[in-house]
């Protein structure tokens, strides 16, 4: 790999997650594979085509449960999302990947995102005290590269 892989590469833990309407800047341990696929059809004769549009797709991130004012406004965006749904639930995000120096190696846009599941962690008392995380499911519509 060495002389293939350019320099100031982007490592998979130099993200951020900007919700637009949130008071804070969440800053998750682990974020999922942002995916994007088509929606297609099979033809008669086996092959496909391009439905054209893109499927709705989910993501998992884990925010530390002791972040209290990330897993605040998380939860206030959360009862948004239930009965009665308030207009507001859906949001737009900011997805971005940074590189070894701090530069933007990729930021996409998310529209209609929304969290759709909570897990609170997992507890055990044998473990050593591991970082307790809460495991949020965020719904997205669509999501574009920016730039």
């Amino acid at each position: 790999m060495k002389g293939v892989i350019k320099p100031d590469h982007s490592p998979s833990n130099k993200f951020e997650i900007l919700v637009v309407g949130l008071p804070v800047l969440l800053t998750p341990t682990t974020m999922g594979a942002l995916e994007d696929e088509l929606d297609k059809a099979e033809l008669p004769d086996k092959t496909a085509a391009s439905g054209g549009n893109s499927t709705a797709t989910e993501i998992e991130i884990t925010i530390p449960i002791h972040h209290k004012g990330e897993m605040a406004a998380m939860e206030a965006w959360y009862l948004e999302s239930k009965d009665p749904v308030l207009p507001t639930y859906k949001k737009a995000a900011t997805f971005t990947y940074y590189t070894i120096s701090g530069a933007v190696a990729a930021s996409y846009a998310g529209v209609g995102v929304f969290p759709s599941k909570r897990s609170l962690p997992e507890q055990d008392m044998e473990g050593e005290g591991e970082l307790g995380v809460c495991t949020w499911t965020l719904s997205i519509d669509d999501h574009q590269p920016i730039g």
